[in-house]
């Protein structure tokens, strides 16, 4: 029994996380190149491992000729009388297993095979690495950050480093080295040098995931985040929907004294978060979509996805937000055109009043009873204008 290379194949497979059948394999081919090293050939050279001893054999199918003349080839033939050595039942034209000794071999032969072992680690290692990470992948994972590499940072995953990229930083976020900060894996991919991991502290996923696992409602399928709007570093908007009546979906959130929200928020650095209520009524979305902001009325249009909403005069600038972002962010949040105006705009602009859309809806109604009349025979065509023809002319 090979203790020690049990041993070593025992610590490989727990530290690399690398399978034992995948060392058999390297050390059965590392054999073999080292044979077609020492002899020239291995066509002829097979290796057996015992899987629960750790016992290897080399062996080579050589085929019995009568005399050592009639040897053409050393690594292929062998005589009969040295064939009688190995097995007292030889005869010419038997194939024979002849044992090779590992040991004989030489230097280059043992440094090739030790490489060809290396190489295979190295290869399931990353295999391995990039596995385990390409599950991840769309998920957010906690690094320690390394150091700046320029504009980048190089952020140590545990067992691969990643790259969060210049684009994908948040400009108002500082890192140390040592510090231990939450990123999204945006992709992983295989090369050569072992897997590439490219991460985000910007993107829009990274807050879903970060309530995933802060709120045990969303977890587990209670409440559902339907969208999301995020400006990296300043503010984000998120609405979320209840399945079941008894949970309050924004109070989920919230949580005891805002303990849920702050958690996050303290993870971003102090970004805003502003947690809403989804409705299927688009008209109640927008609305609180710009919340805080009051609203007097929203005018929405579900085909042409755009809306028109009139707010209190000392509202207009809360509802705008600065520099937009508040109505840009509910934009996107409920993914209609949003125009504010105040009501002292709204009363000269077309769309923005009550009167508007009422003159349409009477016309409509108009139309209908017109319709609903003729069909239940409320007149008959010509009947009056016959009866008028045949009637006298009076000055």
């Amino acid at each position: 029994m090979n203790k020690e290379l049990m041993e070593a194949l025992d610590i490989l497979e727990k530290e690399k996380e690398i399978s034992k059948e995948t060392l058999f394999e390297a050390i059965e081919n590392s054999l073999l190149t080292a044979c077609k090293n020492h002899f020239g050939k291995s066509d002829n050279v097979h290796v057996e491992i015992d899987r629960e001893t750790c016992d290897f054999l080399v062996y080579a199918e050589k085929e019995v000729v009568e005399t050592a003349e009639d040897v053409e080839d050393d690594c292929t033939q062998i005589p009969l009388d040295a064939a009688r050595e190995i097995s007292s039942k030889a005869k010419v034209g038997d194939m024979l297993h002849v044992e090779i000794k590992s040991k004989e071999f030489g230097r280059i032969a043992t440094q090739n095979a030790k490489n060809v072992i290396l190489q295979k680690i190295r290869e399931e290692e990353r295999s391995v690495i990039y596995n385990q990470y390409f599950e991840k992948e769309k998920d957010v994972v906690t690094g320690v950050v390394q150091r700046y590499m320029g504009n980048n940072i190089s952020i140590n995953l545990g067992k691969a480093d990643a790259l969060l990229s210049e684009s994908e930083q948040v400009r108002s976020e500082v890192f140390r080295p040592t510090e231990r900060i939450k990123v999204y894996i945006l992709e992983v991919k295989n090369t050569p040098k072992g897997p590439r991991i490219s991460v985000s502290r910007t993107h829009p996923e990274l807050v879903k995931r970060l309530f995933e696992s802060e709120v045990t409602e969303i977890k587990d399928g209670t409440v559902e985040i339907r969208s999301i709007a995020r400006e990296a570093g300043s503010r984000t908007k998120i609405a979320v929907w209840s399945n079941n009546p008894n949970v309050d979906a924004v109070g989920a959130c919230v949580g005891m004294n805002g303990a849920r929200v702050n958690a996050i928020v303290e993870e971003l650095r102090g970004e805003k978060i502003d947690i809403v209520n989804w409705d299927d009524n688009p008209g109640n979305l927008i609305q609180n979509a710009l919340s805080p902001a009051k609203i007097v009325a929203v005018f929405a249009d579900p085909d042409e996805k755009t809306a028109k909403v009139v707010v209190p005069d000392y509202q207009l600038s809360l509802a705008i937000g600065k520099e937009g972002q508040n109505a840009r962010l509910a934009a996107r949040l409920t993914g209609y055109k949003i125009d504010i105006k105040s009501e002292t705009q709204a009363k000269d602009a077309p769309g923005f009043r009550y009167e508007d859309y009422m003159d349409d809806y009477e016309d409509e109604e108009y139309e209908e009873y017109e319709e609903d009349a003729y069909e239940e025979g409320g007149y008959e065509e010509g009947e009056y204008t016959e009866q008028y023809d045949d009637a006298p002319v009076e000055e």
